[in-house]
Parts: C-alpha cells; sequence; structure tokens
C-alpha cells in the first residue's frame, strides 16, 4: 500500500496528533500543505471532538488523522490515590492550595467510548489512529467502512503483529525518542526501549503492513533515514510544537528554547503513564517522590490540578511540556512553512 498515494500526499510526512498542542489550524494547515494534519481528540470528549473536526474541515478538504487513546480504563485503588496527593500536598502548600479531596478518571477510554467510534464514522476525518491499544476489531472495519483509514502505534514486535491482526491499515512505530506518551499497551511491561530506526526495521521485516516512522525525527535528512530502512512515511510532532497554529503556552515554547533544561526524560509522575517531558519543576518534583503513582489517567487530574496552582501563583513548570529528544532542532514559523521545508529537505537528501 503507498500511503502517500493513497491519502494524496505530496510528501509522506505526517504531523503527530500531540493532545493539547495541536488545533484544527494546525491539522488543516499542514494536509492543506501536502501532508497528513493530525488533531489530538483522546482529552476532547465527542462534543469536543466533533467540533475540532468539523473546524479543520472549514479550513481544508484534505484528510485529516483523528487520534484517539485506547488505553485499559483505570483501576482505581483509594489508598494509592490519597497517598499519591499526600505526597503532592506539600507543593500545592507551597503554591497557598489544596490538593483535590479526590481524584477522577478524567478520559474515556476509546475501547468503551461507543459514542465516540459513531462520531467518527459520521465525520469521517479520512484517518482514524490509535494509541495506547486497540479497541474491538468490528469497531476497526466499521470506521474503515465509513472512508477512513485506520492506524495504530506499535512499540515492539508483539503490538505490531496484534496491529496486523485486528485488520489496521499501517503501522506507527513508535521509537524510544518520541515526546509526550508511550504508546505501549501494558504500561507495566518492561518497555524494550528501540530507537525509531531500530524499531522501523524490525517491524518492516516482521509484518506486512506499511510502516511509519516515529520518534525523534526533527528534518529531512532524519525522514530520508526511516524511508532508507524501509518506513512508508514519517510522523513528525516536536517539530510543529513551536509553530505559529500551535496551542502551546508562551511557558511552554520558552522551555522548548531553554538549553539549561537539557534532553526531555520520560516520568509517570505528571499523567501516570511514562511521556517524554521537558525536564521542568513537576519531573525534577516526581523524582523525588516514593508514592506509587495511580493509574493513568486519574494521576493527570492531579497533575493537571497541581498545573493550575502553580500557574495561578505565577510558576510556570508544572506543565506536560512534552517534547522528543530533538527538541535542540525545534523550529519556528507557520506548520506549512515548516512542512515545506522538511519536505524540500527530504528531495535534498534524497537527490
Amino acid at each position: 500500500m503507498d500511503l502517500t498515494a493513497l491519502l494524496g500526499l505530496k510528501w509522506p510526512l505526517l504531523q503527530a496528533p500531540m493532545a493539547g498542542v495541536s488545533t484544527p489550524q494546525m491539522a488543516a494547515a499542514v494536509s492543506n500543505a501536502g501532508g497528513l494534519g493530525a488533531l489530538g481528540l483522546g482529552a476532547a470528549g465527542v462534543d469536543g471532538a466533533r467540533e475540532m473536526i468539523r473546524a479543520a474541515r472549514a479550513l481544508t478538504d484534505r484528510p485529516i488523522n483523528a487520534n484517539v487513546f485506547c488505553h485499559a480504563p483505570a483501576l482505581r485503588d483509594a489508598d494509592v490515590e490519597t497517598d499519591w496527593l499526600s505526597a503532592l500536598a506539600p507543593t500545592f502548600a507551597r503554591f497557598g492550595a489544596k490538593p483535590p479531596e479526590a481524584l477522577h478518571e478524567i478520559y474515556t477510554s476509546f475501547v468503551v467510548d461507543r459514542a465516540m467510534c459513531d462520531m467518527l464514522i459520521e465525520e469521517a476525518p479520512g484517518v482514524v489512529s490509535l494509541h495506547f491499544g486497540l479497541p474491538d476489531r468490528a469497531w476497526i472495519a466499521e470506521l474503515q467502512a465509513a472512508g477512513n483509514l485506520v492506524f495504530a502505534s506499535a512499540t515492539n514486535i508483539a503490538e505490531a503483529r496484534a496491529c496486523e491482526a485486528v485488520g489496521v491499515d499501517a503501522i506507527v512505530a513508535q521509537g524510544i525518542e518520541a515526546g509526550g506518551h508511550r504508546g505501549a499497551f501494558d504500561p507495566d511491561v518492561e518497555d524494550e526501549a528501540l530507537p525509531t530506526l531500530s524499531l522501523v526495521e524490525r517491524l518492516v521485516a516482521a509484518c506486512e503492513l506499511p510502516v511509519i516512522a516515529a520518534g525523534g525525527l526533527m528534518d529531512g535528512a532524519d525522514v530520508a533515514r526511516a524511508l532508507a530502512r524501509g518506513a512508508a512515511a514519517a510522523q513528525l510532532g516536536t517539530a510543529f510544537l513551536d509553530c505559529t497554529e500551535s496551542a502551546a503556552d508562551a511557558a511552554y515554547r520558552a522551555a522548548l528554547r531553554d538549553p539549561e533544561q537539557g534532553p526531555p526524560v520520560l516520568t509517570t509522575s505528571i499523567s501516570g503513564r511514562a511521556a517524554r517531558c521537558m525536564r521542568n519543576d513537576f519531573v525534577k518534583l516526581g523524582q523525588g517522590l516514593h508514592a506509587k503513582v495511580p493509574d493513568y489517567p486519574v494521576t493527570y487530574d492531579a497533575g493537571k490540578a497541581l498545573n493550575a496552582a502553580a500557574k495561578a501563583a505565577g510558576e510556570t513548570g508544572f506543565g506536560a511540556q512534552w517534547a522528543g529528544t530533538g527538541v535542540a532542532r525545534v523550529r519556528s514559523g507557520g506548520a506549512a512553512e515548516i512542512l515545506e521545508a522538511i519536505g524540500a529537505e527530504l528531495h535534498a537528501a534524497q537527490a
């Protein structure tokens, strides 16, 4: 399957979904410029997701990638959650605030959200991508019958084979360099932590489906190397974090360009799942805590509350400032301009 031709792309370049940062304006700009724009809908809810898709649709008639979270619903443990809030309490107090009295499962997983599936069937964005796992095989078939390609992320061969078994159209090979949440199906299984290019090679050899490289790719030369390893396309996220259309706030943008932060690191303290974040105050706090982290996304409820308390007190280092290992090469400018520059670099690298 030639994904570039099938989707009518000028370049084999995909913008990563980046929930909380991607916007309809970003997605539309990338799609209009010849790539595949994306919307991170995992935190949006059905109505919010529909609104985002329609806002992008008003700006482009090209395919859009609508990304959803397929994590296992949280296993609640009141003692663990109470202990976690107690561990965070001194930091809340530093900002003149108190932690929430209780935590909530703030996101509904797609695997149990039939209303979200029905909405995606109705809106038919062109591509639906799956992160953290897989829904019922019948749902995937319904999404495809409505005119969508279905992509699914994988961090190892076993996950990729599971993706093949349920009939997805392509596999997003998420290397360890990627920013944001690791797409591992089971967070309790040891992460193989495969680099992107190595993962691409393994999945291309083990699977029949097209493989999309994701993680640490920042320019056309990076993309060329991924394509040379057998990738059908490349997905870039951090390259677009500081673009004009990004929803990243000023503190997030400043952190991306702060050399004192050092390379982004994996943390579970913000959300409850391993995610690569700038080495900000929240990451440093988490490294010093010894309480067990509650399940995803329950932990994220506490994380968002702490960030709100910190911001109210004028502190900006407690946000979910996700970024990949290539952050030192982050770009500025419009999303279309960035995409076209990467495309030109790819052309030059392949010449």
